[in-house]
């Protein structure tokens, strides 16, 4: 599969930019950027892909994105050939904006920086959660100077302590130990992302990890994960599996394998409940969203394919959209 690095507006001494479009199409590939994201898609139907989830949107759409996230939105072809209105507002602001100095530091930030660290996943908002950052983020279009930074601060502190969320791609897709005030789930999590390959991972070993019996772990596993521990290892090598079908060519034998499964029938049956689909299905989709048409870019040398990541010297000198810098 392509991925294609998106070079974006964000300069050096921007906060964050804003871009705004109005019925400009979704005609660009799948791809990532080391900057954060907050999507929103206002008026139109259609597919979203972030990292390995797949899902349709329906008329309204609002994501956070953390750096490198793989993403894509699709319009439904018959409503913008309809002439369907609609709106997309993009913010972009770069991954260490709140990593240096003191005050994002402090303990009122706390949420924040955990709403970043989430991000890795890509995080979907609904109800009022996304009726209020929709108005925040169209007053956002319209340079008000300081005001502005304010109001972006405000927005990342609705989305950081919203319960009406879900994330997007599962853990697997890019391990990592998931963020936890207990130690010892911590340590939990660290010894399941590095061992979840083995087809004989069994939950005595993991509660072994932190000197608890099978019972009693799997009570504390269920109430600090809120799934029991077959159903975050199944999540696991799911999302491993799936990150192995994009970006590689090995068979469906082999990535069962090497995602911990003990045998191809149970795989296949276990992707299928929870992908809805077949493995082979799942590749084959995805790749039917890789095909992009280079003629109808807007905007030349915003999109680079591999070799070509790094040269931001070709960055473009207009973008397509209206364009805030912050």
């Amino acid at each position: 599969m392509h991925i294609y690095r998106e070079l974006t507006p964000l300069k050096a001494p921007d906060v964050f930019v804003v871009l705004d479009s109005v019925c400009n199409g979704f005609d660009y590939p799948i791809h990532n950027h080391p900057e954060f994201e907050i999507n929103l898609v206002a008026g139109m139907s259609g597919t979203r892909i972030v990292g390995d989830s797949i899902e349709r949107y329906t008329d309204y759409d609002l994501v956070i994105l953390g750096p490198y996230l793989y993403h894509k939105w699709d319009g439904d072809e018959h409503l913008e050939r309809g002439g369907q209105p609609y709106r997309v507002i993009t913010i972009q602001f770069a991954m260490d904006l709140f990593s240096g100095g003191q005050l994002f530091q402090k303990e009122r930030f706390s949420n924040m920086q955990k709403l970043l660290l989430d991000s890795s996943r890509g995080i979907h908002f609904h109800g009022n959660t996304f009726v209020e950052a929709m108005r925040m983020m169209v007053n956002l279009t319209e340079d008000k100077g300081f005001t502005n930074i304010i109001e972006f601060l405000q927005l990342l502190d609705l989305l950081s302590q919203s319960t009406e969320k879900s994330f997007l791609a599962s853990e697997g897709f890019s391990p990592r130990t998931p963020r936890a005030e207990n130690n010892r789930i911590q340590v939990v999590y660290g010894y399941i992302l590095k061992n979840f390959t083995n087809p004989d991972l069994k939950i005595g070993e993991v509660a072994a990890q932190v000197n608890m019996g099978d019972s009693a772990f799997s009570h504390f596993f269920q109430k600090v994960a809120f799934r029991s521990f077959t159903q975050f290892l199944i999540d696991v090598r799911i999302g491993h599996a799936c990150k192995l079908l994009l970006n590689t060519d090995e068979t469906i034998n082999q990535i069962s394998f090497k995602s911990g499964f003990n045998n191809l029938a149970n795989f296949n049956r276990l992707f299928k409940k929870y992908r809805s689909c077949t493995p082979m299905e799942y590749r084959r989709k995805y790749f039917e969203k890789d095909n992009f048409d280079w003629t109808k870019q807007v905007t030349p040398w915003q999109f680079l394919p591999g070799k070509n990541q790094g040269k931001d010297s070709i960055k473009p000198v207009s973008y397509s959209t209206k364009l805030v810098h912050l």
